[in-house]
């Protein structure tokens, strides 16, 4: 496979208004899987909601895409993260397919279902490694950020929203230092934090395979659907829900003010209004911080969760890189 480096200007002008804040780089415990083959994209193309189509087209074609892939009904299997490997139109598609790595061998057999005669080659590769790269606040030079990343095989803006940085693809035991010189290894669970305070959804706890609905998860904001592109599996509903123009619950990002019990909040908990009123769901969260399905009309209000004798308060914000008056 060609080392190459996918340069990010837009974000490097991020990092140097940031005035020098050394970038973070954090291990993820996703997996990647290859796609290749004439007809790699066509074939990605009627299983997700993005259009695939971009990443083998002639011109600027884009370094990554993000996207859902849906059941007949509508709701979230898998949410993806695409990587073109190949230069030009002219060569092989090869593309890289970003996952959770708990559903691995699912989406593997997702895949295969419905490849029948396609030219496409599906295998795992485990001799990558998948980095989510931050800038954070401490000092330091990260004017040079992509500038020496020969040893990248990808380093792209995450495609999700400029928030969540870059992501990086490399060999397995690549020297980091190399590729971002002043980076830092940090703990994977700050950047859970991270993203459960900008309400980024990544995951099966955070999007639970047949449950969650792709326009209620903010999938529209993340720059992971195409409403023009045609049919995919689970079009209809979202295509119907789009063109009807009404969402009423949304993925939000959720704060505790106190210290949380010893055990925590359960995965899929109900929130309640001060009054009682149900509105919404825990999703999951780290320390102080979540993201929980909520119902806009109580999105402001005092909100809790009771726990047996126990009643925790939240507040949900929305994040500031929505796009203006998204949450009415």
């Amino acid at each position: 496979m060609l080392v190459r480096a996918i340069t990010a200007p837009g974000l490097r002008r991020w990092c140097r208004g940031r005035r020098g804040a050394a970038a973070a780089c954090f291990p993820l415990g996703r997996a990647l899987l290859g796609v290749r083959g004439a007809d790699a994209a066509v074939f990605l193309q009627g299983l997700l909601t993005n259009d695939v189509t971009q990443l083998v087209a002639p011109g600027d074609a884009p370094p990554a895409l993000y996207a859902h892939a849906l059941n007949v009904q509508g709701r979230c299997l898998y949410d993806v993260i695409l990587y073109r490997l190949h230069r030009s139109p002219a060569e092989e598609p090869h593309l890289l397919l970003e996952c959770d790595s708990s559903v691995l061998d699912s989406i593997q057999k997702h895949l295969k279902l419905y490849k029948i005669r396609r030219k496409v080659t599906i295998a795992p590769c485990p001799e990558l490694s998948l980095w989510a790269v931050i800038p954070g606040e401490q000092p330091g030079d990260s004017s040079s950020l992509p500038k020496c990343a020969d040893p990248a095989l990808i380093l792209t803006p995450d495609p999700r929203a400029e928030v969540m940085g870059w992501r990086l693809i490399a060999k397995k035991g690549a020297n980091l230092s190399e590729i971002i010189p002043g980076s830092q290894v940090g703990d994977v669970q700050d950047y859970h934090r991270h993203r459960y305070k900008q309400g980024i959804p990544e995951g099966v706890k955070d999007l639970p395979p047949g449950i969650a609905l792709p326009l209620e998860s903010n999938l529209a904001f993340m720059n992971g659907i195409s409403f023009t592109k045609g049919c995919y599996i689970g079009q209809e509903l979202t295509a119907r829900t789009h063109h009807m123009g009404v969402i009423r619950k949304r993925l939000l990002p959720v704060a505790f003010p106190e210290p949380l019990p010893a055990a925590g909040i359960p995965e899929g908990a109900d929130i309640l209004t001060e009054s009682g009123k149900p509105a919404g769901k825990f999703r999951a969260g780290g320390g102080e911080l979540g993201i929980a399905l909520l119902r806009l009309a109580h999105a402001n209000e005092p909100l809790c969760i009771n726990l047996g004798e126990d009643r925790v308060k939240l507040k949900a914000t929305t994040p500031q890189w929505w796009p203006k008056a998204a949450a009415k």
